[in-house]
């Protein structure tokens, strides 16, 4: 199926059973394994649980028919948790995953963390994101984001193409963005990561919900929204940082 097939299907509501989301993430990941390459597409891998299962559901579609490699790529701002790094660590190497680590090239001793939102995220994550798709040639990026976590992408579409920007607006390669869990509930997630058991990183057990810099990420309580324990601010500019090439 095309990729602008695959966007004419019309979302799932969130009341969907699991398995039918399911179908429909393998579905599009089936799509991009019969259009590319595996060596030209990538998992954009955090160490949180949804991009954990994404990257689990593209292992199992090369698996299919053997194909290889398994590639992911994290942007590590030097402020991530080290639980985080430490399972995304441990799981790509479990599963033989090509990880590629997106670092700043800024100093982080004299860098002004988290004063400009807007420029920090730019600088330590798309700037270096951008960078890494160039230099690996990446052609589909495949991503965990979910439209219910965020207003900026409840309208967000399975395949989306990045059109190559200059230095001024990130230095972006064209390349395209795959969302196979768009229509999926943070329930959802946790019901596949229990139903197939999946590890997943320990800071969930510590009350955090959404994992992000530790400047700008707390605990999160089941009466808050999902994203809650991030910062404030960011959230209120994520449509302005998507437009940056932040997921």
């Amino acid at each position: 199926m095309s990729f602008a097939r695959i966007n004419a299907l019309p979302p799932l509501r969130p009341a969907t059973p699991l398995e039918d989301k399911l179908a429909r993430a393998r579905e599009i990941l089936m799509a991009v394994l019969a259009t590319f390459e595996p060596r030209h597409v990538a998992v954009a891998f955090t160490g949180g649980k949804d991009s954990a299962v994404a990257l689990a559901i593209w292992r199992e579609t090369l698996a299919l028919d053997g194909s290889a490699p398994l590639r992911a790529v994290s942007i590590d701002t030097g402020l991530k948790f080290p639980q985080a790094v430490e399972f995304r660590d441990r799981l790509c190497g479990e599963w033989s995953v090509e990880l590629t680590i997106a670092r700043p090239g800024v100093d982080l001793t004299t860098y002004p963390v988290a004063q400009d939102k807007l420029a920090c995220c730019r600088d330590l994550k798309v700037v270096p994101l951008m960078r890494v798709l160039r230099e690996t040639d990446t052609r589909v990026l495949i991503t965990g984001i979910r439209r219910d976590e965020h207003p900026s992408r409840a309208g967000r579409p399975y395949t989306e193409w990045c059109a190559a920007t200059g230095a001024d607006n990130g230095n972006s390669p064209e390349h395209w963005r795959v969302n196979p869990l768009l229509d999926w509930t943070e329930m959802d997630v946790w019901a596949h990561v229990t139903g197939e058991s999946l590890p997943y990183c320990e800071l969930y057990h510590e009350g955090y919900r959404s994992l992000g810099c530790i400047p700008c990420t707390r605990p999160a309580s089941v009466d808050e929204g999902e994203r809650a324990g991030r910062d404030p601010d960011k959230e209120r500019q994520l449509e302005t940082l998507k437009a940056l090439g932040y997921f």
